[in-house]
C-alpha cells in the first residue's frame, strides 16, 4: 500500500484520487474549495481545504511523508508550477504533475517533476492504475465491467507457455497479444512462450483486473 497526496480535486484529480483509494491506498486530497472538499470527503481517506501554494500548510499536513504527490491543479498554471516546486524542495520522492500544454509540461519538467501527464477527459482512472504498479504499463477501460491492461512479464512467467501459465483459469484473464522486440503476436495460442522482456496485453473483468493488481 502506498500513500498518495492529490492536490487539486477537479474532475481529473477526484477521479484519480478515488480510484487510488479504491485500489487500497491511503489518499489525502487537498483543494482550496470547501465545497469540493466536502463533496469528495467520503470517497477518499482524507480530504482537506488548504492553500497548496503555502509551504507551511503542506508541512502541517505532513505531505513530505507521502510516497507520491500528484499536482492536478486545473487552469492556474502559476499555482501548478509553484506547488510542484515546493513539493520537490520538500523532498517528496515522486511528483506527478498535470500539464495543460506542451509548454506547461516543459516548465514542470525543468523544475523537477518526475512525471508529466496530459490527461484527456476522464483519464484519471487509467493514470491511477499506471502509478500504483510498476508491472502495469497501461490500462484501458472498455466498459464499466471490462478493461484491457498491458503488463510486463514477470520472472516467474519466463520460458513458460501460455498453456502452462493458464492465466484464464488462474487469474480470469485472456491474453490477446504479446509485444516482443517491437513486434506484436496477435491472438497467441497455448504453445506460445513468454520470454524475458515480453509485454502482455490482457483483457478481463474489472474484479479480476483488481485481483491481479493486488497479487503483484
Amino acid at each position: 500500500m502506498k500513500q498518495f497526496v492529490v492536490i487539486g480535486l477537479g474532475r481529473f484529480g477526484f477521479s484519480l484520487a478515488k480510484t487510488l483509494y479504491e485500489l487500497g491506498h491511503d489518499v489525502l486530497g487537498i483543494d482550496n474549495d470547501e465545497e469540493i472538499v466536502q463533496s469528495v470527503a467520503e470517497s477518499i481517506t482524507h480530504a482537506v481545504k488548504a492553500d497548496a501554494t503555502d509551504e507551511n500548510a503542506l508541512k502541517a499536513l505532513g505531505v513530505r511523508n507521502f510516497d507520491v504527490a500528484v499536482v492536478s491543479i486545473g487552469n492556474d498554471i502559476q499555482s501548478s508550477i509553484l506547488v510542484t516546486l515546493i513539493l520537490k524542495e520538500m523532498g517528496i520522492k515522486y511528483v506527478v504533475a498535470k500539464a495543460n500544454s506542451e509548454l506547461h509540461g516543459r516548465v514542470l519538467k525543468k523544475i523537477g517533476a518526475d512525471r508529466i501527464v496530459f490527461p484527456e477527459r476522464d483519464m484519471g482512472i487509467r493514470v491511477a492504475h499506471n502509478l500504483t504498479l510498476s508491472n502495469i504499463l497501461d490500462y484501458i477501460e472498455l466498459s464499466p465491467e471490462y478493461s484491457i491492461i498491458e503488463i510486463s512479464a514477470l520472472p516467474a512467467w519466463y520460458d513458460k507457455s501460455l498453456r502452462q501459465l493458464n492465466m484464464r483459469t488462474k487469474y480470469g484473464l485472456n491474453v490477446i497479444a504479446i509485444k516482443r522486440n517491437g513486434n506484436i503476436i496477435i491472438s497467441p495460442n497455448g504453445d506460445d512462450m513468454i520470454l524475458r522482456g515480453d509485454i502482455l496485453a490482457v483483457v478481463g473483468h474489472k474484479d479480476d483486473i483488481e485481483n491481479i493488481e493486488k497479487h503483484f
